[in-house]
C-alpha cells in the first residue's frame, strides 16, 4: 500500500497526470477542429481518423517523457540529473492547470459552435449524398432504340430515390444536358448536387452494355465506375447493383425497406419489361407535352406488356397514370371517353396494390386517378403521402400533393409543397410553371412572373410558362401590349393568347389572321369543352363589326356546344356540365337569344355554388360575370365580381388592374354598381396609367 502511494505520489511529482490530461485535451481539440473543417475545405474523411490514430500510438511515448525529462533554464534533461528547484514543470504546476483549463475550454466552444452554429455540419451530412443522373448517353447507333437508354436512367434514378437520405434530382431537371458534359462542376452548381452519375448504354439483340460512372462534382473525380455486360433478363441486377453501389460509396445506411425497393425487379419477363419502356417513353413526352395523341399511344405497349405478364404491377400502375392523364387532357375531344379512361385507370391502380401494397407507383396511380377520375382530394392526398413514405425524396409525389391543395384552397400548404419539390429537382420547368401558377392565384403576380422566367429558362420550350408569364404581366399591369411582348413563339397555346391581347388592344384583323392560323385540331380546340375556333371566329367578327360573318360562324358554332352540351348531361360531371352550359350560352347570347343564355348562365352558376374546388369556382364565376355582363345585367354581373376581387384566392381568375380596361363590361361600364365597384377596387400603382385596353384570360 505504501509502495502504491508512493508511486502514485511520484506520479503526481513528475506532472504525469498533467502532462496526460494536456495531450489528451490537446487531442481532442485538435480532432474537433478537424471534423468541423473537413466538409468546408474538402479534405478526406481518413484525416481525421489517422490523427486519432496516431494520438493513440504516441501517448505511451509522451508518458514516457514526462517520466524520464524535464524542462530547465539551460534546456531539456533527464529527470535524474535535475534537481528540484530546476525543473521548470514542478516550479510551475498550477500554470499547468492553467493551460489544461484552456485547452478545455477550447474544446468546449468547439462543441458549443457545432451545436449553435448547424451549418457547417449541414454541408458535411449533404456533402456527397445529393445526386443528379445525367442523360446516359446511347452507344447502339440506332435511334429507335432510345427508349431503352432513357428507360435505363429512368430506372437508376427511380431506385436511388428510394433512398431517404439521398436528395435524388429527377430527370425533368437532366434531361437538357448532354450525356458526359464538359463542365460538371457548373452541372452540378446549376442542380444543386454534389455527385453525379454519367453512363453509357449498348445494346444488340438480347444483349446490353451497361457503363456507369459516379462523380464528385465539385472535384470532378471518379469515386466509382463500373461496365456490365448482361442478358436483357439480367437488365434489372444491374440496376440494383447500381444503386447498392452508390449508396455504398456514398457512405448511406440503407433502411431494410430501402434496399428491398432497390433490388426489387418488377417483372421476370424481359419482352414485357420491353414494351413497358417503350409505352414508358412515349407516356413520359406526351405528359410534358400535353399531347393527347401521344398519351393514347402509350396506352397499347403498356396493355401488351401487362398482357405477357399479368403480375407486372409497376406497368399496371403506369398504366393507370397514363389513362388518368388522358382523361383529363382529353376530355370533350372526339373519339376519347374520357368517363371510361377514369374508370379503367383506377381499376389498374387497384389491381397494381393488390400485387404489390408497398409499390410508390401504385399509390400514385391510385391519388391520380381519385384526383382527376374522382375528384376525392382526401383520398388523393392520402395516397400521395403513402407514396412520399415509401419515396421519400420524388419531387412528382411531392409537387403532385401542391396540386391536390390548390383545388382545396390550401394555397399555403400548395406553395410550400410545390416550392420543396422545385428545391429536390430545380431546373423542373413543369414544377417552376404551376408554382407559378398558384403564386397567380394568391394575386402574387411579380413572383409567378419570376417563376415562368425561371421555367423557360429551364426549358424555352414550355408553352405554358410563357401563356402564364404573359398572363402574369397582364393581370399585375393591366397592359394588354406589355403582355403580348413576350409571346415569342407559334406554337397553338401561345397563338391563342396572342389573339386574345391583340383583341384587346383592337387589333382585330392581326387577331383574326392569327386565329385562321392556329390548326382545328382537338388538341387546340375540342380539349375545352366547347370552346371550338368556329365560336372564337364568331367572337372576333361580332367585335369587327361584321355581323353576317360573325351570325354564320355562331350558326356554325352552335352544333358543336349543342352536341358538348348533351354529352355533359349524361356524363355527370358538374365541371365539365358548367363549362358546357357556359360556351352554349356564349353562342346564344351571339345569335340574340338573350333570356336562353340568361338561363343557362343561372344554371351554370347554381353548379357552381355547389363545388367544393376551391381553386377552379374563381375562373367559372369569372365566366359567369362576363355572361351577365355582355348580356347587360350589371345586377348580375357586379355582385360576382366583387365575390371574385374580394377572395384571396381569385387572382388566377380576375385582377382590378383590368376592371378600367376591360371590353367584356363595356355594356355595363355605365351603370352606377359597376361604376361604385371600380371605386371600391382601385387599380394597382404599377397599373395606373396604363392606357390599353384589355381583359383576363379566363375560360371564355
Amino acid at each position: 500500500m505504501a509502495g502504491a502511494r508512493g508511486f502514485f505520489g511520484e506520479l503526481r511529482r513528475r506532472n504525469i497526470f498533467r502532462a496526460a490530461a494536456i495531450y489528451l485535451a490537446a487531442v481532442w481539440a485538435l480532432a474537433q477542429g478537424f471534423a468541423q473543417l473537413q466538409p468546408v475545405v474538402g479534405a478526406p474523411e481518413w484525416i481525421t481518423r489517422a490523427l486519432l490514430v496516431a494520438a493513440a500510438i504516441g501517448f505511451p511515448f509522451w508518458i514516457a517523457f514526462a517520466w524520464f525529462y524535464e524542462f530547465t533554464p539551460a534546456g531539456l534533461k533527464r529527470e535524474s540529473e535535475v534537481a528540484p528547484g530546476e525543473s521548470i514543470a514542478r516550479a510551475t504546476g498550477r500554470k499547468l492547470d492553467y493551460w489544461i483549463i484552456g485547452i478545455l475550454a477550447v474544446v468546449v466552444v468547439l462543441l458549443l459552435t457545432e451545436r449553435l452554429m448547424p451549418s457547417t455540419e449541414a454541408q458535411a451530412a449533404a456533402s456527397g449524398k445529393s445526386i443528379a443522373v445525367l442523360p446516359f448517353e446511347n452507344l447502339s447507333g440506332d435511334e429507335d432504340g432510345e427508349y431503352f437508354v432513357v428507360g435505363m436512367q429512368d430506372e437508376i434514378l427511380t431506385r436511388l430515390a428510394n433512398i431517404g437520405d439521398l436528395k435524388v434530382v429527377s430527370r425533368t431537371s437532366t434531361e437538357k444536358y448532354r450525356s458526359h458534359a464538359e463542365n460538371l462542376r457548373e452541372v452540378g452548381r446549376e442542380l444543386g448536387v454534389d455527385t453525379i452519375v454519367e453512363g453509357s448504354v449498348q445494346r444488340a439483340a438480347d444483349k446490353v452494355r451497361i457503363s456507369v460512372q459516379l462523380i464528385d462534382a465539385a472535384s470532378d473525380t471518379h469515386l466509382w465506375a463500373h461496365s456490365y455486360d448482361r442478358q436483357m433478363h439480367d437488365v434489372f441486377a444491374v440496376q440494383s447493383d447500381v444503386a447498392g453501389r452508390i449508396a455504398s460509396a456514398l457512405k448511406l445506411k440503407l433502411q431494410p425497406a430501402e434496399a428491398q425497393a432497390i433490388a426489387r425487379a418488377p417483372t421476370a419477363d424481359p419482352m414485357a419489361y420491353d414494351l413497358f419502356l417503350r409505352a414508358e417513353y412515349l407516356a413520359d413526352r406526351g405528359g410534358t407535352d400535353i399531347d393527347t395523341v401521344l398519351l393514347e399511344q402509350s396506352l397499347a405497349p403498356y396493355q401488351r406488356a401487362i398482357a405477357r405478364d399479368p403480375s407486372f404491377a409497376l406497368a399496371l400502375a403506369r398504366l393507370s397514370y397514363a389513362q388518368s392523364l388522358l382523361a383529363w387532357f382529353g376530355e370533350g375531344i372526339a373519339g376519347l371517353d374520357a368517363d371510361a379512361l377514369a374508370a379503367s385507370a383506377r381499376s389498374n391502380a387497384e389491381r397494381a396494390l393488390a400485387l404489390d401494397p408497398e409499390l410508390a407507383d401504385a399509390y400514385v396511380a391510385k391519388g391520380f386517378s381519385d384526383y382527376y377520375g374522382r375528384r376525392d382530394y382526401d383520398a388523393a392526398l392520402a395516397a400521395f403521402a403513402t407514396a412520399q413514405r415509401l419515396r421519400p425524396n420524388d419531387a412528382g409525389v411531392m409537387a403532385a400533393a401542391g396540386y391536390v391543395y390548390r383545388r382545396l384552397g390550401r394555397l399555403d400548404d400548395s406553395i410550400r409543397k410545390l416550392e420543396e419539390a422545385l428545391d429536390h429537382d430545380p431546373r423542373n420547368s413543369r414544377i417552376a410553371g404551376n408554382l407559378a401558377a398558384t403564386y397567380m392565384v394568391v394575386r402574387r403576380y411579380a413572383e409567378a412572373e419570376d417563376a415562368n422566367r425561371r421555367a423557360l429558362a429551364a426549358d424555352p420550350d414550355n408553352v405554358t410558362a410563357l401563356a402564364l408569364l404573359s398572363a402574369a404581366i397582364l393581370n399585375r399591369t393591366g397592359d394588354p401590349a406589355r403582355a403580348l411582348a413576350v409571346l415569342q413563339s407559334k406554337h397553338p397555346t401561345v397563338q391563342s393568347q396572342r389573339v386574345l391581347l391583340l383583341w384587346m388592344l383592337g387589333r382585330y384583323p392581326e387577331a383574326l389572321a392569327v386565329l385562321e392560323s392556329i390548326p382545328d385540331t382537338p388538341d387546340n380546340f375540342g380539349g375545352q369543352r366547347g370552346a371550338t375556333k368556329a365560336a372564337q371566329l364568331a367572337w372576333l367578327y361580332r367585335d369587327m363589326g361584321d355581323a353576317a360573318q360573325a351570325h354564320r360562324y355562331y350558326l356554325q358554332a352552335e352544333s358543336g356546344s349543342r352536341q358538348a352540351l348533351v354529352d355533359a348531361e349524361a356524363g355527370g360531371d358538374p365541371v365539365t356540365l358548367a363549362q358546357a352550359l357556359q360556351y352554349m350560352a356564349d353562342v346564344e347570347l351571339g345569335l340574340g337569344r338573350t333570356a336562353e343564355a340568361l338561363r343557362l348562365t343561372d344554371r351554370a352558376q347554381a353548379l357552381v355554388e355547389g363545388l367544393d374546388d376551391t381553386y377552379l369556382i374563381p375562373i367559372l364565376v369569372s365566366s359567369n360575370a362576363f355572361l351577365y355582363a355582355s348580356a347587360g345585367r350589371a345586377d348580375r354581373a357586379v355582385p360576382l365580381l366583387d365575390r371574385i376581387l374580394a377572395s384571396p384566392i381569385g387572382g388566377m381568375a380576375y385582377s382590378s388592374a383590368l376592371l378600367p380596361i376591360d371590353p367584356d363590361l363595356d355594356p355595363i361600364r355605365d351603370d352606377p354598381r359597376f361604376i361604385a365597384l371600380l371605386k371600391k377596387y382601385p387599380p394597382p400603382m404599377e397599373a395606373q396609367g396604363d392606357a390599353p385596353r384589355g381583359t383576363a384570360i379566363p375560360v371564355r
